[in-house]
């Protein structure tokens, strides 16, 4: 048996086995309850502890992005590609200290808490920026499944693209958030420990010789690089994109619906703190394994720091350097990681669309359990469909996730900040700084970048320069308000 054979069927057995597990758990809890409500359906009825908590934020942002886009940009940016790891770390540490605002907000979703201060306007904006992102951010994580499972299977990428989604859309729709949740228990363990064991493993064979000749293996290859680039440096990324990178995650956690979600299941506000802060921890140690990984394919594969575009080098190592087992367990925590990624993409999305367009809008306020769950059912299909177009016209994951990061929080961020925090905003400024700052990141990302007139800026990340402005303009049309007369928007309650 070959082996990409074997791999595969490792892979196809993490899957099932996946799928086997969050559904049973899930239905044990169903069993525990007369009926099952929407809340129980998409928010694992708020009872996630710390622990529980900081593994579903961990799997929910560790996606294809994360792990394969930081390996194959270990060709152009060095070990510093594991700066975009890094950051999340700092950035649910920052997020820590607002987290328990989410789950005392007796909110789900992100156009909630902005609709409740700042009204319809705002509250059906953020809806439709939100959920276009998360269209966009689930076909990333299609796109590193389906290139997994292409290169293994010897089948053509859009084949595997549908494959795979077929397969989250199932699986995300029976068993909602409680069977999401569940799985994240053998995602963390397969991804962090997975992946580790694969990296020791691939140092060690003897092509490679140990991590001593790994390193100077990269030092005479940076020496003969095309641009010049230190494989080995930290900072080659630059220190724009470095803090353009802490900036997104400071931004979009507290806007991103998938981490806003996951802090709104918490049992309590303490336990949405402290799970932030363990998932801070694991995700800033993990940043280093996926760099290493990659570190190895660009030094040890010919050819690949000229002809690596396209290819993915977590992939390639692990099946050139690694027994078929361990390449088999590598690559399924891959897969898990997309895979928990999409899913829990999809299930922000059935909760936005069910909880900000059809219950108040389509459904006229009436509360009907039974339809929420069809809808939001169904909202998966049709999420599941747009991110199989996504990651067939688009193939760059960092770059898919980069844009629906900025798309979803360059404008929100100032507004949901200002919301909670300053008494004297208006309706009108936090509507105008949603608009101006999601404006300002949708120009810097498709007029100015490709235009190439930003310079050393161009590294840096679209909601930098969109929230700044969203900012700025939320204090300056607040202050305006006030001196013509016009009254602060109606604070939000929260839960003691």
């Amino acid at each position: 048996m070959g082996t990409q054979t074997i791999v595969l069927i490792v892979i196809l057995l993490y899957m099932v086995a996946t799928v086997v597990l969050g559904l049973y758990l899930s239905n044990r809890k169903k069993q525990k309850a007369a009926k099952q409500s929407n809340d129980d359906f998409l928010l694992a009825s708020k009872s996630l502890g710390p622990f529980v908590l900081a593994t579903t934020l961990f799997v929910a942002n560790t996606g294809g992005a994360s792990t394969i886009g930081v390996a194959n940009n270990v060709r152009t940016q060095g070990l510093s590609a594991a700066w975009y790891v890094i950051a999340a770390g700092v950035g649910f540490f920052v997020v820590s200290f607002i987290a328990p605002y989410f789950r005392r907000s007796r909110s789900s979703t992100v156009p909630q808490i902005v609709g409740k201060r700042y009204g319809k306007a705002c509250h059906v904006f953020t809806a439709f920026t939100s959920i276009t992102a998360l269209f966009m951010a689930t076909g990333a994580q299609v796109i590193g499944t389906s290139s997994i499972i292409s290169l293994l299977a010897g089948i053509n990428f859009n084949t595997a693209a549908v494959i795979t989604t077929v397969i989250v859309i199932l699986y995300t729709m029976l068993g909602g958030y409680k069977s999401v949740v569940a799985a994240n228990m053998l995602h963390i363990v397969s991804i962090i420990f997975g992946m580790l064991i694969a990296l020791l493993v691939m140092v060690h064979n003897p092509v490679i010789g140990g991590f001593g000749a790994l390193f100077a293996k990269a030092n005479s290859m940076s020496a003969t690089h095309p641009t010049g680039l230190n494989l080995l440096s930290m900072t080659a990324v630059g220190i724009p994109t470095i803090i353009g990178y802490i900036a997104l995650y400071c931004f979009t956690f507290p806007t991103g619906q998938e981490i806003v979600q996951a802090y709104c299941s918490a049992k309590d506000g303490k336990s949405a703190k402290t799970g932030s802060i363990i998932a801070a921890f694991i995700s800033a140690i993990f940043a280093i394994i996926p760099a290493m990984i990659g570190l190895i394919a660009v030094t040890f594969i010919d050819g690949f720091v000229t002809q690596g575009s396209g290819r993915n080098a977590m992939a390639e190592a692990a099946i050139n350097f690694a027994p078929p087992v361990i390449a088999g367990i590598v690559l399924a925590s891959l897969v898990a990681a997309t895979m928990s990624s999409a899913s829990g993409n999809m299930i922000g999305t059935a909760t936005m669309f069910t909880n900000d367009v059809f219950r108040p809008y389509i459904n006229k306020g009436k509360k009907d359990e039974g339809k929420e769950i069809l809808v939001s059912r169904l909202t998966m299909v049709v999420i599941g469909a747009i991110a199989l177009f996504v990651a067939l016209v688009a193939r760059n994951i960092i770059s898919v996730m980069m844009a629906a990061f900025a798309l979803r929080s360059a404008g929100p961020f100032a507004a949901f900040v200002c919301g909670l925090f300053y008494k004297n905003v208006t309706v009108r400024a936090g509507f105008l700084s949603i608009l101006t700052g999601t404006v300002v990141a949708i120009i810097w990302i498709f007029v100015l970048v490709p235009a190439q007139v930003l310079g050393k800026f161009s590294g840096l990340a679209a909601m930098v320069p969109g929230g700044i402005v969203a900012f700025i303009t939320i204090f300056v049309v607040s202050a305006i308000d006030k001196k013509l007369g016009v009254k602060p928007a109606p604070e939000i309650e929260f839960d003691t």
